[in-house]
């Protein structure tokens, strides 16, 4: 089974208070884990101002995103492309909260969180993204694409060990 590796980005931190997604970056791996080239990234008008909490975290402002599609004219694309596939994420139950949310309902899909992964295999330990792309000699200097597609890539190499 291809797998798809993902990250998201929002107007802020709690899908309950109305935040939203704002972009999404995916990479399909294939049975051996490594990726196949098909890439999925997006950004999205969330139709609603962003916090400057999460403006400092990703860099993407209200005024960027103006002219983006909103999520509903991007979300039969992306369910095309995650169709079938074990979805992975660092801090699963965050992205795909933001997700689920988004869709309006919750993908039967399997799913792994890496973060928990970690969590298990390192006790104790940092475990964020950085720090396990630093600890399996992870090298994203070489990547031409930022943001979300960045992260779900070098996740998608940290999976493979």
């Amino acid at each position: 089974m291809n797998k798809v590796v993902f990250d998201t980005e929002s107007t802020g931190f709690d899908v309950n208070v109305g935040d939203r997604l704002v972009e999404i970056g995916a990479v399909e791996l294939n049975d051996n884990n490594h990726p196949t080239g098909a890439l999925f990234h997006v950004y999205i008008n969330p139709q609603r101002d962003i916090s400057e909490e999460a403006t400092q975290i990703h860099g993407l402002t209200t005024e960027f995103l103006k002219d983006y599609p909103t999520f509903d004219k991007i979300k039969d694309n992306f369910l095309k492309f995650i169709e079938g596939k074990e979805l992975i994420a660092h801090h699963l139950p965050f992205n795909l909260g933001f997700l689920e949310n988004e869709l309006g309902f919750n993908l039967p899909n399997k799913k792994t969180d890496t973060l928990l992964i970690a969590n298990n295999l390192f006790s104790g330990q940092k475990n964020h993204l950085d720090a396990l792309c630093h600890r399996f000699d992870v090298d994203s200097s070489h990547i031409s694409y930022g943001g979300t597609l960045l992260n779900a890539y070098c996740l998608a190499l940290v999976y493979q060990e």
